[in-house]
Protein backbone atom coordinates (compact mmCIF):
# COMPACT_ATOMS: atom_id res chain seq x y z
CA UNK A 1 0.00 0.00 0.00
CA UNK A 2 2.74 2.45 -0.97
CA UNK A 3 0.49 4.56 -3.19
CA UNK A 4 -0.12 5.05 -6.91
CA UNK A 5 2.94 7.30 -7.33
CA UNK A 6 5.39 4.78 -5.88
CA UNK A 7 8.63 5.12 -7.86
CA UNK A 8 8.14 8.79 -8.75
CA UNK A 9 10.91 11.11 -7.47
CA UNK A 10 9.99 14.71 -6.64
CA UNK A 11 12.58 17.38 -5.91
CA UNK A 12 10.86 20.08 -3.86
CA UNK A 13 12.58 23.48 -3.97
CA UNK A 14 9.50 25.28 -2.66
CA UNK A 15 8.91 27.00 0.65
CA UNK A 16 6.02 28.48 2.63
CA UNK A 17 2.74 26.86 1.58
CA UNK A 18 1.58 26.62 -2.06
CA UNK A 19 4.52 24.56 -3.33
CA UNK A 20 5.02 22.49 -0.18
CA UNK A 21 1.32 21.63 -0.22
CA UNK A 22 1.58 20.43 -3.83
CA UNK A 23 4.64 18.33 -2.99
CA UNK A 24 2.94 16.87 0.09
CA UNK A 25 -0.03 15.82 -2.05
CA UNK A 26 2.32 13.81 -4.27
CA UNK A 27 4.07 12.38 -1.21
CA UNK A 28 0.71 11.28 0.18
CA UNK A 29 0.22 9.36 -3.08
CA UNK A 30 3.48 7.47 -2.63
CA UNK A 31 6.05 9.63 -4.43
CA UNK A 32 9.48 10.03 -2.89
CA UNK A 33 9.72 13.75 -2.08
CA UNK A 34 13.13 15.27 -1.33
CA UNK A 35 12.72 18.73 0.16
CA UNK A 36 15.66 21.03 -0.52
CA UNK A 37 16.06 23.71 2.17
CA UNK A 38 18.42 26.56 2.90
CA UNK A 39 21.15 25.75 5.42
CA UNK A 40 20.60 27.20 8.86
CA UNK A 41 16.99 28.37 8.68
CA UNK A 42 15.29 26.02 6.25
CA UNK A 43 11.78 26.61 4.97
CA UNK A 44 10.34 29.95 6.09
CA UNK A 45 7.49 28.17 7.87
CA UNK A 46 9.91 26.54 10.34
CA UNK A 47 9.93 29.95 12.01
CA UNK A 48 6.21 30.74 11.71
CA UNK A 49 4.41 30.72 15.03
CA UNK A 50 3.31 30.50 17.71
CA UNK A 51 2.18 27.86 18.29
CA UNK A 52 5.46 25.98 18.51
CA UNK A 53 6.01 22.64 20.19
CA UNK A 54 9.09 21.11 21.82
CA UNK A 55 10.34 17.59 22.57
CA UNK A 56 8.59 16.19 25.60
CA UNK A 57 5.26 17.67 24.62
CA UNK A 58 5.96 21.27 25.60
CA UNK A 59 3.91 23.84 23.77
CA UNK A 60 4.09 27.56 24.41
CA UNK A 61 3.79 30.86 22.69
CA UNK A 62 7.22 32.08 23.71
CA UNK A 63 10.05 32.08 21.18
CA UNK A 64 12.18 29.68 23.25
CA UNK A 65 15.52 28.35 22.16
CA UNK A 66 15.97 24.66 21.48
CA UNK A 67 14.55 22.01 19.19
CA UNK A 68 11.19 23.66 18.68
CA UNK A 69 8.96 22.71 15.76
CA UNK A 70 6.46 24.97 14.08
CA UNK A 71 2.97 23.53 13.85
CA UNK A 72 2.64 25.50 10.61
CA UNK A 73 5.55 23.59 9.08
CA UNK A 74 4.17 20.30 10.38
CA UNK A 75 0.90 20.97 8.53
CA UNK A 76 2.36 20.84 5.04
CA UNK A 77 5.47 18.67 4.98
CA UNK A 78 4.54 15.10 5.86
CA UNK A 79 5.93 12.27 3.73
CA UNK A 80 9.12 14.15 2.76
CA UNK A 81 12.88 13.92 3.27
CA UNK A 82 15.01 17.02 3.94
CA UNK A 83 18.42 18.00 2.61
CA UNK A 84 20.06 21.41 3.00
CA UNK A 85 21.74 22.95 -0.06
CA UNK A 86 23.15 26.41 -0.69
CA UNK A 87 22.26 27.02 -4.33
CA UNK A 88 25.05 29.60 -4.63
CA UNK A 89 27.65 27.02 -3.62
CA UNK A 90 29.12 25.03 -6.51
CA UNK A 91 29.34 21.74 -4.62
CA UNK A 92 25.73 22.02 -3.49
CA UNK A 93 24.64 23.00 -6.99
CA UNK A 94 26.33 19.84 -8.23
CA UNK A 95 24.31 17.82 -5.71
CA UNK A 96 21.10 19.43 -6.93
CA UNK A 97 22.14 18.72 -10.50
CA UNK A 98 22.48 15.03 -9.70
CA UNK A 99 19.10 15.01 -8.02
CA UNK A 100 17.50 16.62 -11.06
CA UNK A 101 19.07 14.08 -13.41
CA UNK A 102 17.17 11.38 -11.56
CA UNK A 103 13.97 13.30 -10.78
CA UNK A 104 10.58 12.91 -12.39
CA UNK A 105 9.26 16.19 -11.00
CA UNK A 106 10.81 19.49 -9.91
CA UNK A 107 8.71 21.96 -7.92
CA UNK A 108 9.70 25.59 -7.39
CA UNK A 109 7.97 28.79 -6.29
CA UNK A 110 10.74 31.35 -6.63
CA UNK A 111 9.94 34.70 -8.18
CA UNK A 112 9.87 34.33 -11.97
CA UNK A 113 13.44 34.27 -13.33
CA UNK A 114 15.16 33.35 -10.06
CA UNK A 115 15.80 29.71 -10.94
CA UNK A 116 17.32 30.72 -14.27
CA UNK A 117 19.67 33.16 -12.49
CA UNK A 118 20.80 30.28 -10.29
CA UNK A 119 21.75 28.34 -13.41
CA UNK A 120 18.69 26.11 -13.71
CA UNK A 121 16.61 27.76 -16.41
CA UNK A 122 14.10 25.71 -18.39
CA UNK A 123 16.60 25.23 -21.24
CA UNK A 124 19.21 23.86 -18.84
CA UNK A 125 16.68 21.57 -17.18
CA UNK A 126 15.45 20.24 -20.53
CA UNK A 127 19.00 19.36 -21.54
CA UNK A 128 19.80 17.90 -18.14
CA UNK A 129 16.67 15.72 -17.98
CA UNK A 130 14.31 15.76 -20.98
CA UNK A 131 11.71 13.75 -19.04
CA UNK A 132 11.54 16.22 -16.15
CA UNK A 133 8.16 17.73 -15.31
CA UNK A 134 8.59 21.13 -13.67
CA UNK A 135 5.91 22.86 -11.59
CA UNK A 136 6.41 26.61 -11.16
CA UNK A 137 4.04 28.50 -8.85
CA UNK A 138 4.05 32.30 -8.71
CA UNK A 139 1.95 34.97 -7.07
CA UNK A 140 0.33 36.63 -10.08
CA UNK A 141 1.61 34.68 -13.08
CA UNK A 142 4.98 34.29 -14.77
CA UNK A 143 4.34 36.96 -17.40
CA UNK A 144 1.98 39.86 -18.03
CA UNK A 145 2.25 43.43 -16.76
CA UNK A 146 2.40 42.38 -13.08
CA UNK A 147 4.04 39.00 -13.48
CA UNK A 148 6.95 39.80 -11.16
CA UNK A 149 4.88 40.68 -8.10
CA UNK A 150 5.57 38.81 -4.89
CA UNK A 151 2.69 36.56 -3.93
CA UNK A 152 1.24 36.38 -0.44
CA UNK A 153 -2.05 34.68 0.19
CA UNK A 154 -4.09 37.46 1.74
CA UNK A 155 -2.98 39.96 -0.90
CA UNK A 156 -3.95 37.48 -3.61
CA UNK A 157 -7.31 36.84 -1.94
CA UNK A 158 -8.00 40.56 -2.18
CA UNK A 159 -6.65 41.08 -5.68
CA UNK A 160 -8.43 37.96 -6.97
CA UNK A 161 -11.86 39.11 -5.80
CA UNK A 162 -12.37 36.48 -3.11
CA UNK A 163 -12.42 38.90 -0.19
CA UNK A 164 -15.14 40.96 -1.88
CA UNK A 165 -17.35 37.86 -1.77
CA UNK A 166 -16.50 36.94 1.84
CA UNK A 167 -17.75 38.70 4.96
CA UNK A 168 -20.94 39.85 6.64
CA UNK A 169 -21.74 42.35 3.90
CA UNK A 170 -20.34 44.45 1.03
CA UNK A 171 -18.57 46.82 3.43
CA UNK A 172 -16.95 44.02 5.44
CA UNK A 173 -14.46 42.18 3.18
CA UNK A 174 -12.88 39.23 4.97
CA UNK A 175 -10.15 36.75 4.13
CA UNK A 176 -10.94 33.06 4.25
CA UNK A 177 -9.81 31.62 7.59
CA UNK A 178 -7.07 29.49 5.99
CA UNK A 179 -4.58 30.58 3.27
CA UNK A 180 -6.91 29.31 0.58
CA UNK A 181 -5.05 30.89 -2.36
CA UNK A 182 -1.86 29.04 -1.41
CA UNK A 183 -3.72 25.79 -0.86
CA UNK A 184 -5.64 26.02 -4.13
CA UNK A 185 -2.49 26.86 -6.10
CA UNK A 186 -0.88 23.77 -4.60
CA UNK A 187 -3.87 21.62 -5.53
CA UNK A 188 -4.02 22.96 -9.08
CA UNK A 189 -0.27 22.52 -9.36
CA UNK A 190 -0.38 18.87 -8.26
CA UNK A 191 -3.24 18.24 -10.67
CA UNK A 192 -1.20 19.78 -13.51
CA UNK A 193 1.84 17.69 -12.63
CA UNK A 194 -0.18 14.47 -12.76
CA UNK A 195 -1.53 15.44 -16.20
CA UNK A 196 2.00 16.19 -17.44
CA UNK A 197 3.25 12.83 -16.12
CA UNK A 198 0.47 11.09 -18.02
CA UNK A 199 1.33 12.94 -21.21
CA UNK A 200 4.99 12.02 -20.74
CA UNK A 201 3.95 8.38 -21.08
CA UNK A 202 2.91 9.19 -24.67
CA UNK A 203 5.62 11.66 -25.69
CA UNK A 204 8.59 10.62 -23.58
CA UNK A 205 9.22 14.25 -22.67
CA UNK A 206 8.46 16.42 -19.70
CA UNK A 207 7.17 19.97 -19.72
CA UNK A 208 6.69 23.01 -17.50
CA UNK A 209 3.42 23.44 -15.61
CA UNK A 210 2.71 26.97 -14.37
CA UNK A 211 0.03 28.30 -12.06
CA UNK A 212 -0.32 31.14 -9.57
CA UNK A 213 -2.22 32.24 -6.50
CA UNK A 214 -4.19 34.63 -8.70
CA UNK A 215 -5.11 31.91 -11.21
CA UNK A 216 -6.11 29.50 -8.45
CA UNK A 217 -8.44 32.01 -6.81
CA UNK A 218 -10.05 33.05 -10.09
CA UNK A 219 -10.33 29.34 -10.92
CA UNK A 220 -12.79 28.85 -8.05
CA UNK A 221 -15.03 31.85 -8.70
CA UNK A 222 -17.59 29.32 -9.98
CA UNK A 223 -21.09 30.84 -10.30
CA UNK A 224 -19.83 34.19 -9.01
CA UNK A 225 -17.60 34.42 -12.08
CA UNK A 226 -20.30 33.70 -14.63
CA UNK A 227 -22.75 35.94 -12.78
CA UNK A 228 -20.48 38.75 -14.00
CA UNK A 229 -19.04 37.45 -17.28
CA UNK A 230 -22.41 36.29 -18.61
CA UNK A 231 -25.09 38.19 -16.70
CA UNK A 232 -23.19 41.37 -15.80
CA UNK A 233 -23.96 41.06 -12.08
CA UNK A 234 -21.17 41.79 -9.59
CA UNK A 235 -21.36 39.48 -6.58
CA UNK A 236 -20.89 40.95 -3.12
CA UNK A 237 -20.37 39.52 0.35
CA UNK A 238 -23.62 38.78 2.14
CA UNK A 239 -22.63 36.75 5.15
CA UNK A 240 -23.73 33.18 5.78
CA UNK A 241 -26.51 32.93 3.21
CA UNK A 242 -26.25 31.72 -0.39
CA UNK A 243 -26.74 34.42 -3.03
CA UNK A 244 -28.69 32.16 -5.41
CA UNK A 245 -30.55 29.68 -3.17
CA UNK A 246 -32.96 30.23 -0.27
CA UNK A 247 -33.21 29.03 2.39
CA UNK A 248 -29.55 28.03 2.39
CA UNK A 249 -27.38 29.25 5.23
CA UNK A 250 -26.90 29.60 8.96
CA UNK A 251 -29.98 30.10 11.15
CA UNK A 252 -30.11 30.94 14.83
CA UNK A 253 -32.05 28.77 17.25
CA UNK A 254 -32.33 28.42 21.02
CA UNK A 255 -28.84 28.63 22.47
CA UNK A 256 -27.02 28.27 19.17
CA UNK A 257 -27.34 27.90 15.42
CA UNK A 258 -27.73 25.33 12.66
CA UNK A 259 -27.08 25.29 8.95
CA UNK A 260 -29.92 24.41 6.57
CA UNK A 261 -29.72 23.81 2.82
CA UNK A 262 -32.98 23.68 0.85
CA UNK A 263 -31.52 23.44 -2.64
CA UNK A 264 -34.82 22.71 -4.41
CA UNK A 265 -38.55 23.28 -4.04
CA UNK A 266 -39.18 19.70 -2.91
CA UNK A 267 -36.96 20.23 0.13
CA UNK A 268 -38.68 23.56 0.76
CA UNK A 269 -42.06 21.85 0.86
CA UNK A 270 -40.74 19.24 3.32
CA UNK A 271 -39.41 22.00 5.55
CA UNK A 272 -42.75 23.83 5.43
CA UNK A 273 -44.68 20.66 6.28
CA UNK A 274 -42.51 20.00 9.32
CA UNK A 275 -42.76 23.51 10.76
CA UNK A 276 -46.23 24.54 9.60
CA UNK A 277 -45.35 27.08 6.92
CA UNK A 278 -47.37 27.71 3.77
CA UNK A 279 -44.98 26.78 0.91
CA UNK A 280 -47.01 28.86 -1.57
CA UNK A 281 -47.24 32.01 0.54
CA UNK A 282 -46.53 35.25 -1.38
CA UNK A 283 -42.82 35.57 -2.04
CA UNK A 284 -42.15 31.93 -1.06
CA UNK A 285 -43.39 29.69 -3.86
CA UNK A 286 -40.21 29.34 -5.92
CA UNK A 287 -36.51 29.57 -5.23
CA UNK A 288 -36.36 32.80 -7.22
CA UNK A 289 -39.12 34.27 -5.06
CA UNK A 290 -37.37 33.22 -1.89
CA UNK A 291 -34.03 34.68 -3.01
CA UNK A 292 -35.79 37.99 -3.69
CA UNK A 293 -37.38 37.84 -0.22
CA UNK A 294 -34.41 36.30 1.60
CA UNK A 295 -34.73 38.41 4.74
CA UNK A 296 -38.38 37.42 5.16
CA UNK A 297 -37.43 33.74 4.74
CA UNK A 298 -34.67 34.06 7.34
CA UNK A 299 -37.05 35.76 9.78
CA UNK A 300 -39.68 33.06 9.21
CA UNK A 301 -37.29 30.19 9.94
CA UNK A 302 -35.55 31.83 12.89
CA UNK A 303 -38.94 32.63 14.41
CA UNK A 304 -39.89 28.95 14.21
CA UNK A 305 -36.49 27.81 15.50
CA UNK A 306 -36.30 30.27 18.41
CA UNK A 307 -37.57 27.84 21.06
CA UNK A 308 -35.82 24.72 19.72
CA UNK A 309 -32.33 23.76 20.84
CA UNK A 310 -29.80 22.89 18.15
CA UNK A 311 -29.59 19.12 18.73
CA UNK A 312 -33.35 18.71 18.73
CA UNK A 313 -33.68 20.89 15.65
CA UNK A 314 -31.01 18.93 13.76
CA UNK A 315 -32.78 15.68 14.67
CA UNK A 316 -36.10 16.96 13.33
CA UNK A 317 -34.49 18.20 10.12
CA UNK A 318 -32.72 14.89 9.59
CA UNK A 319 -35.94 12.92 10.17
CA UNK A 320 -37.71 14.70 7.31
CA UNK A 321 -34.67 14.65 5.02
CA UNK A 322 -33.58 18.29 5.14
CA UNK A 323 -29.78 18.66 4.68
CA UNK A 324 -28.49 20.36 7.82
CA UNK A 325 -25.53 20.48 10.16
CA UNK A 326 -23.77 22.18 13.01
CA UNK A 327 -20.78 24.52 12.96
CA UNK A 328 -17.97 22.57 14.56
CA UNK A 329 -14.82 23.99 16.11
CA UNK A 330 -11.47 22.61 14.94
CA UNK A 331 -11.04 20.46 18.05
CA UNK A 332 -14.51 18.98 17.55
CA UNK A 333 -13.67 18.04 13.95
CA UNK A 334 -10.54 16.08 14.94
CA UNK A 335 -12.50 14.21 17.59
CA UNK A 336 -15.50 13.46 15.35
CA UNK A 337 -16.00 9.78 14.57
CA UNK A 338 -16.94 10.51 10.96
CA UNK A 339 -13.75 12.49 10.30
CA UNK A 340 -11.67 9.77 11.94
CA UNK A 341 -13.36 7.07 9.85
CA UNK A 342 -12.19 8.87 6.70
CA UNK A 343 -8.52 8.89 7.72
CA UNK A 344 -8.52 12.64 8.30
CA UNK A 345 -6.27 12.35 11.33
CA UNK A 346 -3.09 10.29 11.25
CA UNK A 347 -0.50 9.42 13.89
CA UNK A 348 3.19 9.61 12.96
CA UNK A 349 6.53 9.27 14.75
CA UNK A 350 8.47 12.55 14.65
CA UNK A 351 12.26 12.58 15.09
CA UNK A 352 12.21 14.99 18.05
CA UNK A 353 8.58 15.25 19.15
CA UNK A 354 7.79 11.55 19.29
CA UNK A 355 4.28 10.37 18.49
CA UNK A 356 2.14 13.22 17.12
CA UNK A 357 -1.19 13.50 15.30
CA UNK A 358 -1.50 15.35 12.00
CA UNK A 359 -4.34 16.17 9.63
CA UNK A 360 -4.63 13.27 7.21
CA UNK A 361 -4.73 13.21 3.40
CA UNK A 362 -8.15 13.73 1.79
CA UNK A 363 -8.01 10.86 -0.74
CA UNK A 364 -8.73 7.15 -0.30
CA UNK A 365 -8.20 4.37 -2.86
CA UNK A 366 -10.05 1.09 -3.34
CA UNK A 367 -9.45 -1.91 -5.60
CA UNK A 368 -12.67 -3.61 -6.76
CA UNK A 369 -12.75 -7.39 -6.72
CA UNK A 370 -15.15 -10.33 -6.90
CA UNK A 371 -15.58 -10.28 -3.12
CA UNK A 372 -15.98 -6.52 -2.86
CA UNK A 373 -13.60 -3.59 -2.52
CA UNK A 374 -10.21 -3.71 -0.86
CA UNK A 375 -8.81 -0.42 0.39
CA UNK A 376 -5.35 0.32 -0.97
CA UNK A 377 -4.91 3.75 0.62
CA UNK A 378 -1.40 4.49 1.88
CA UNK A 379 -1.26 4.07 5.65
CA UNK A 380 2.44 4.35 6.54
CA UNK A 381 2.82 8.12 6.62
CA UNK A 382 6.11 9.76 7.58
CA UNK A 383 6.34 12.74 9.90
CA UNK A 384 7.63 16.05 8.53
CA UNK A 385 11.45 15.97 8.65
CA UNK A 386 13.71 17.98 10.90
CA UNK A 387 16.00 20.28 8.96
CA UNK A 388 18.58 18.39 6.90
CA UNK A 389 17.72 15.07 8.51
CA UNK A 390 18.20 13.05 5.33
CA UNK A 391 21.14 14.88 3.78
CA UNK A 392 23.78 12.22 4.43
CA UNK A 393 21.54 9.39 3.21
CA UNK A 394 20.59 11.29 0.05
CA UNK A 395 24.22 12.11 -0.76
CA UNK A 396 25.21 8.48 -0.21
CA UNK A 397 22.44 7.40 -2.56
CA UNK A 398 23.60 9.87 -5.21
CA UNK A 399 27.20 8.64 -4.81
CA UNK A 400 26.09 5.07 -5.30
CA UNK A 401 27.16 3.95 -1.86
CA UNK A 402 23.58 3.37 -0.81
CA UNK A 403 20.50 2.07 -2.61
Amino acid sequence: MSGPLDGVLVVDLTRALAGPHAAMMLGDLGARVIKVESPGSGDDTRGWGPPFVWPGGGGAGDDMAGDRESTYFLSTNRNKESITLDLKDEADKATLTELLRRADVLMENFRPGTLARLGFGTDVLAELNPRLVTLAISGFGHDGPEGGRAGYDQIAQGEGGLMSLTGSGPDDPQRVGVPIGDLLAGMYGAYGVLAALMEREKTGRGQVVRTSLLAAIVGVHAFQGTAWTVAGKVGRAQGNHHPSIAPYGLFHCKGGSVQVACANDSLWRKLCAEFGFDPEAPGMGTNGDRVEHRQEVIALLEGAFADIEAEELLARLATVGIPSGKVRSIDEVYGWDQALSQGLRVDVDHATLGRVSLPGPPLRFFAPGPDGETETTRRDHAAPPVLGADGDAIRAWLDGSST
